[in-house]
């Protein structure tokens, strides 16, 4: 039976920074909104911008795999794309005239997939793409983390062709590849998952691609 944890939720979702700069929604992975993002929100803020961190799970989280698999199972899509919509209204309605997503796997393709909507004004995903059957145009710019010590050949030609397919659609685009980090080396909280080189590289990474599209 997979193990899960309750997360203290002081709010929904979690906020930090000051209210009226530009805006960040982050969306956790498949294990739920577990602490470690709590300093990542915190880090964003300390660069300039409001971050808002939703909790997908209700307030459940797990740090085993088959509890991931399962909670991610349980998702229903369309309310997790409704919670993001308000996520990026609240920083909207604080004042935010520019609006990014951070998505870390299981997030990564729902902030794409909400980017497809134009709600947002960068988007950076996290060992994550769409497939053919979610095909459509991203109207702003995407940053992909790839981690590249799990590339199948079949695997890298998704990857590849999700990219290829953005820049046909003309989504301006960047990508990078973790040679020896696995999928989840940003969750700081697995540390089984975590590569530390490939999340601190992958973090400075994200924060000069937001701050260039997001901050005046």
């Amino acid at each position: 039976m997979a193990e899960f944890v309750d997360i203290p939720s002081p709010g929904w979702p979690l906020e930090f920074g000051e209210p009226g700069r530009p805006g960040i929604v982050i969306v956790h992975d498949d294990y739920g909104r577990l602490p470690y993002l709590e300093a990542y929100a915190k880090s964003l803020a300390n660069q300039g911008f409001f971050v808002a961190v939703p909790d997908l799970f209700d307030g459940r989280a797990t740090i085993q795999a088959a509890g991931a698999a399962e909670l991610a199972a349980r998702l229903d899509p369309g309310f997790a794309l409704a919670a993001l919509d308000d996520a990026v209204a609240l920083a909207r309605g604080h004042g935010a005239t520019r609006v990014g997503l951070i998505g870390l796997g299981l997030g990564g393709r729902l902030a794409l997939r909400l980017a497809q909507s134009g709600a947002a004004d960068a988007v950076v995903a996290y060992y994550a793409t769409l497939g053919d059957d979610e095909a459509g145009i991203i109207p702003c710019p995407v940053l992909v983390h790839r981690a590249g010590a799990d590339d199948d050949r079949a695997e890298s030609l998704a990857v590849d062709e999700f990219v290829s397919r953005l820049k046909e659609h003309g989504t301006p685009i960047t990508q990078h590849r973790y040679a020896a980090a696995h999928e989840g080396f940003a969750n700081a909280t697995m540390l089984e998952l975590l590569d530390k080189n490939a999340a601190a590289l992958a973090f400075a990474r994200s924060t000069y691609f937001l701050q260039a599209q997001l901050l005046d």
